[in-house]
């Protein structure tokens, strides 16, 4: 297959999926992944596609941090349910899509967010994320970006949900640490 039909081939995923992982693309393609890397070198300087978590995604209409209906980490369509809210200093308040985007966006705001909200995973009510215990990478699927980082308002709650569906209990820094393990190197 030549490079431009690949190119083809991956635009219609992306308009479907959102987001693609690099891994996923060379296998359904039968080529490495460095080649689908330089396939992806256009889209990327012309900012057509932009790098995420685990691999890329089309760029958002606005680059913009600041547009909520995308996650100002993955860019990835925001739903409701997970989403976290960042307030910044001097800086309209971002959205991300979860909690595993909003603990790497904390990371990344050089010190700018001064505060972050999420929803309790069985209440659905809002809490401050520094304040929250988290359960990462539990066996519940929940389809958004992994490894899986799910709050909680009491450690009690935490440890009842992680009886029935497994994962890790963590406070804020250690769900944060325990991210970058999972995830390796590629942040």
């Amino acid at each position: 297959m030549l490079p431009v039909d690949r190119l083809k081939k991956i635009q219609e995923w992306l308009e479907k999926e959102e987001s693609l992982r690099v891994s996923d693309v060379s296998t359904r393609l039968g080529v490495s992944e460095m080649t689908i890397y330089r396939d992806l070198k256009p889209l990327l300087d012309r900012k057509e596609v932009v790098k995420t978590s685990n691999g890329f995604a089309l760029a958002p209409p606005s680059p913009s941090h600041t547009d909520t209906k995308y996650c100002s980490f993955c860019h990835k369509h925001n739903g409701q349910q997970q989403s976290v809210q960042l307030f910044m200093k001097n800086q309209p308040m971002e959205k991300t899509c979860c909690m595993h985007c909003g603990l790497l966006r904390y990371e990344h705001s050089s010190g700018q967010v001064t505060q972050i909200l999420c929803k309790d995973t069985l209440l659905q009510t809002t809490i401050s994320a520094i304040k929250a215990t988290y359960i990462v990478d539990s066996e519940l699927p929940l389809r958004c970006c992994q490894p899986q980082v799910l709050p909680f308002e009491t450690k009690e709650h935490a440890l009842k949900f992680q009886k029935g569906f497994g994962g890790k209990l963590c406070s804020f820094d250690e769900a944060l640490q325990m991210v970058h393990v999972k995830m390796g190197s590629c942040h």
